[in-house]
């Protein structure tokens, strides 16, 4: 389903923020949250109608072309995570609604719409929920994309940085085999970790997701 009609000023909002910023030193955290922020918004750039723009410090702000690629975003930020080893942990609202200024190009400041105020909105009140992802699609995605994103979440969120370089390896290899042989580890020890991280669990939880995407 693509994005739906522009004439009613409404649009797909992507917007997100780091958990327990305050707890983190300061210098690192934002570095590590530009650099992920501006290397996922050059490999995503044809998913934005506005892109991610880092509006106060810990949280980041977008208009995506559709909620479909606002989910490729996400998944692509939770997984450029591994890569870089950074345990910045984010927490994300997909909302569809009004934004009533021009959209911005080339930065996602200066726009104003209930779309973004029910989005900010939203993030404040997943703070006290403890979730990290929740859509508001006005759609019947909606309620079944949060319930498969608690399950992502659960298996996610159990990872240590220690395991991201296997990790990473799984993402793109998706064989314990192979892995085994790329990073030069004992085929029993990376079969093991295989199942304690739930990797294939997590593919069967992107092919759901995938679905939904197509219903």
């Amino acid at each position: 389903m693509s994005s739906k009609n522009t004439k009613e000023k409404k649009y797909y909002i992507l917007m997100a923020d780091i958990i327990d910023s305050r707890d983190a030193d300061g210098d690192k955290l934002m570095q590590e949250f530009k650099k992920l922020v501006t290397k996922v918004s050059k490999e995503k750039k044809n998913s934005f109608l506005s892109p991610m723009t880092i509006t106060l410090g810990d949280e980041f702000q977008s208009v995506v072309k559709s909620f479909e690629e606002g989910i490729d975003v996400l998944i692509k930020l939770e997984e450029e995570k591994i890569e870089f080893g950074t345990e910045i942990k984010l927490r994300y609202v997909l909302c569809y609604g009004e934004i009533d200024t021009p959209i911005n190009p080339e930065s996602a400041h200066e726009m104003l719409g209930k779309g973004l105020t029910k989005s900010r909105a939203i993030l404040s009140k997943l703070k006290k929920e403890a979730k990290r992802f929740h859509f508001d699609l006005q759609s019947e995605q909606s309620e079944i994309l949060n319930k498969i994103f608690f399950l992502y979440s659960s298996i996610i969120d159990k990872w240590k940085v220690d395991d991201y370089e296997l990790i990473h390896s799984f993402l793109q290899e998706a064989d314990y085999y192979k892995v085994a042989e790329k990073l030069n580890k004992n085929r029993g020890y990376t079969w093991r970790k295989e199942k304690a991280l739930e990797i294939k669990q997590y593919f069967t939880t992107k092919e759901l997701i995938n679905d939904i995407k197509n219903l």
